[in-house]
């Protein structure tokens, strides 16, 4: 059997947000709470970025650079030389907030949750940030909002609350989310719900926190198949390479020190996705 890769040291806190960049031919991902946002080249080298404070994820931009998610809010950033211009904060009534995990859509806004930092209250909730940089909230409150997904034609979006194990699905008309469902729920041996995203043919993978795996789901909610990771709180995944046939997976080493895997960037080999393969991520159009 195929072997799973381990393309970091582990010890990230809490890895998360990893994003395919054919652009840079790399795999980025952050360790939130130590503030760092990471990149895997696939030539094998890596680099490291520090910020200023918590950062949930960077999305690219069409015209170049990247969108983050950081306590703050959202921000414009470059890298090599970093810079980071602020661009909103959705929650000024939450200072103990920060953003949770993102994506873009089709029309190349970003949607993204929000969430309490100690989580000791139920403040997240789930915004969209649009191409003039305007923004508005669109659903809530969620005590740990994480996901995103689109479906394959962007016709519905996935957005979890892990807090309450629940996963909902919209449908996305006209833009604007509509007809919210609950989706799926996870059971108590299933861990967490965490970071999700869709493969080309629709199925729905998401990774679990506590257990240390993560599935593919069909559509309508039924478990296709699962891979077991080294590390038991797996937090999100990613397609990555020139064919999307490369499952990259993040992990957090919170609170579990005998854990010796706990954040560790692994990467699935495509023998075993049977045969499934990714969507290119989309861009910020603004």
């Amino acid at each position: 059997m195929t072997a799973i890769l381990r393309r970091s040291a582990p010890g990230a806190i809490l890895g998360e947000g990893p994003l395919w960049s054919k652009r840079d031919q790399c795999v980025y991902w952050v360790d939130i709470l130590s503030h760092n946002l990471h990149a895997y080249y696939l030539n094998g080298e890596s680099k490291t970025w520090h910020f200023p404070e918590p950062i949930g994820w960077v999305i690219e931009r069409e015209k170049g650079g990247f969108i983050a998610g950081l306590m703050s809010g959202f921000a414009e950033v470059t890298l090599d030389p970093l810079t980071i211009k602020h661009i909103a904060t959705p929650y000024p009534h939450e200072p103990e907030n920060r953003l949770n995990d993102a994506k873009a859509d089709d029309l190349g806004r970003i949607w993204a949750g929000s969430m309490h930092k100690p989580i000791t209250k139920v403040s997240g909730a789930f915004y969209r940030l649009n191409t003039d940089l305007s923004w508005q909230e669109v659903d809530g409150p969620y005590k740990i909002a994480n996901g995103p997904t689109f479906s394959a034609d962007h016709a519905q979006v996935y957005h979890t609350d892990t807090g309450k194990s629940e996963i909902y699905v919209f449908d996305v008309i006209d833009g604007e989310l509509a007809n919210k469902t609950l989706w799926l729920t996870f059971p108590e041996d299933w861990g967490g719900p965490d970071g999700m995203t869709t493969d080309a043919q629709g199925g729905i993978w998401i990774a679990h926190w506590g257990p240390g795996r993560i599935t593919r789901f069909n559509p309508d909610a039924t478990v296709d198949f699962s891979i077991d990771l080294p590390a038991k709180q797996t937090t999100s995944l990613c397609f990555a390479g020139d064919k999307l046939d490369r499952v990259f997976v993040t992990s957090a080493a919170e609170n579990l020190p005998e854990d010796r895997e706990g954040g560790t960037l692994f990467e699935i080999p495509s023998d075993l996705l049977r045969g499934h393969t990714g969507l290119e991520p989309m861009k910020f159009k603004g």
